[in-house]
Formats: C-alpha cells, structure tokens, sequence
C-alpha cells in the first residue's frame, strides 16, 4: 500500500473517531436546552459548534479540489449565533457537515494527495488541508466533550479510561504477564 493510499485511509478513520466522540457526547445530553448551555456570554455552546463544524464542512468539502474553500454563499457569522435548534434539527445540520466531508474524503486518491487546493486564497497541499482540518475539528470536538461533560458532571460517561480509573482498565492486559 502507497502512503498516500494510508495516509487517506488513517485520516479517514481518524475522523470517524472524532465524529463517535461527539455523538458519544450529544448521546449523554438529556435536552434541547443542554445543547445551548454557554458557561458565559463568549463561549460557543454546543449548538454554536454544531453549527461551526457543519458550516465548515459544507464550505471546505464542497467542490474541494476545484474551488476556494471558502465559499462565497457561507455567512460563517452566522455560525456563531445562538438560536433555539431542537436536538433533531442539531443532528440534521452535524450530518450534513460530515456527510459533504466523508463523500468528499472518499472520493480522494492516491494521485490527490499532492494536488494544491485553495483556502481562503492560501493555496495548500491536500494533506496539508487535511492535516489543518484534523487539528481544526479536534479543537472543536474537545469543545464539545468538554462542554457535555461539564453538563453532566458526575454523571457523564467518560469515552475513554474514566478517572481513577487506569489500574482497573489494566487488569487483565499483557502488562500483567510481565514478569
């Protein structure tokens, strides 16, 4: 296998992780108003990144290797404006973000991965494209755990090794046969 052809592939995965990271986390939220919670007047909830991410997505994903990813038709303002959205109405524009992302991700080849792209009127690598969306969705996706977990406090489902949690999670491992 090429790296390119890894490379695509490994990215690809990774998104999917973050994506069940998120949704892992809007699984936890027990109302619409959970999804508007903002710990203070600057700070997105998690309708506003929901928003964001898709908006993104939609614009960058869209055309990816033949247009600017900025589109001209995106008011990425408008992202960041606070509104009443039902968890139902959240769901639908997170799934149309990543449904612009994945068709387009899997539409890459090998040949792509070296092509330039524009962002903004930066010109880019594709893999330098997909390294800064990497980064730029993680940042958010923390966001958006973090967030949850703030709401549910003690009750929310760590998606990873729970705190206090290690020595349990490595019971049974081959660090235990280790003599």
């Amino acid at each position: 296998m090429s790296f390119e052809k890894h490379f695509l592939e490994n990215t690809i995965g990774v998104f999917k992780n973050y994506k069940t990271l998120a949704e892992k986390s809007f699984a936890q939220l027990s109302s619409d108003k959970d999804f508007h919670y903002q710990p203070d007047p600057e700070s997105n909830s998690i309708a506003i990144i929901i928003k964001h991410i898709s908006g993104n997505m939609i614009s960058r994903w869209t055309d990816f290797l033949t247009t600017d990813g900025e589109k001209p038709s995106r008011n990425r303002d408008s992202e960041f404006t606070e509104g009443s959205e039902t968890r139902e109405q959240l769901m639908q524009i997170w799934d149309k973000g990543w449904d612009v992302f994945f068709k387009t991700l899997n539409s890459l080849t090998e040949n792509d991965v070296m092509k330039t792209v524009t962002i903004r009127g930066e010109g880019l690598t594709v893999t330098q494209a997909l390294n800064r969306q990497t980064a730029h969705y993680a940042y958010h996706i923390g966001q958006i755990v973090f967030l949850a977990k703030h709401i549910k406090s003690a009750d929310f489902k760590s998606l990873s090794i729970p705190k206090n949690k290690s020595g349990e999670h490595m019971k049974g491992s081959y660090l235990d046969n280790i003599k």
